[in-house]
């Protein structure tokens, strides 16, 4: 037998196993085996050793995308970056308003809300709030006001379907300052109300302290260390902070853990 006939018989016996007897297969592959020369056989042994190893991968894959089934439908990855000094201003104002939505069952970011916010108690950054979150002076001048901000947030959300009753979702932070004491007292002093749907959230922390058995005493650093992972963006970067939040929670439900709401109710 040719080598060149030769590797045609595997093509043919590869790609007409489908059709072919299955009490039968092996028998023939084995027929086929002993007709071959020795370097025809060496291709075969190296396929059937590409496919095998492939089929392995493509296992171990599929075992990698099959995780516990969230609580909720989606997760709100949020976290924002405010007005900020040393010493501390008063009161601090958001300035900038990232929302990552996060499908529950794939944990896959679907969509993004992401607006900057004009600050109107002190409508001028600081050097150290533009050092420590990137954000410069024109990013924010012009910008819509918080209450702008949060009817879009609204509308966004109704766009969404996340307003639907039967759909369930909640805000995930990177602790509990965002929505425990920086909007519910900017809305205070503004005279805003605070939509029921930021009055409860799953703290990051306390999800990675359960999940891990440690607390991340650096926030987002910590937990990416934690878990191998690589930081993504700038620190204190509000859309790239959320970016790793949905990341650390996709490592952790992989791993099998289910999140659940931290926040005490309102």
């Amino acid at each position: 037998v040719s080598d060149a006939s030769g590797c045609s018989m595997i093509t043919l016996l590869h790609t007409g196993a489908a059709k072919f007897p299955q009490n039968l297969l092996p028998r023939a592959r084995q027929t086929v085996r002993s007709l071959l020369p020795a370097a025809v056989l060496r291709v075969y042994n190296s396929i059937v050793s590409r496919k095998l190893a492939s089929h392995s991968f493509g296992a171990s894959m599929a075992a990698m995308s099959s995780f516990p089934p969230q609580r909720y439908h989606y997760f709100l990855v949020l976290d924002f970056e405010a007005t900020c000094d040393k010493p501390q201003i008063h009161p601090q104002e958001i300035i900038e308003f990232p929302i990552l939505k996060l499908n529950g069952r794939t944990m896959e970011i679907e969509s993004t809300f992401h607006m900057y916010v004009q600050p109107v108690v002190h409508p001028q950054l600081t050097p150290f709030c533009t050092e420590l979150t990137g954000i410069i002076q024109g990013m924010v001048d012009g910008q819509p006001s918080l209450q702008q901000v949060l009817e879009r947030v609204d509308e966004w959300m109704a766009k969404e379907g996340l307003l639907d009753p039967s759909v369930k979702s909640i805000f995930v932070t990177c602790g509990d300052w965002d929505l425990k004491v920086m909007l519910p007292g900017q809305c205070q002093y503004l005279g805003l109300p605070v939509a029921d749907y930021f009055k409860q959230w799953i703290n990051l922390k306390k999800a990675y302290s359960f999940a891990m058995g440690s607390w991340p005493k650096n926030g987002l650093l910590d937990m990416n260390k934690g878990l191998n992972l690589q930081h993504i963006g700038r620190p204190h970067s509000g859309i790239d902070d959320c970016k790793n939040i949905a990341n650390i929670m996709k490592t952790l439900a992989h791993r099998g853990f289910i999140f659940k709401q931290t926040s005490k109710p309102f």
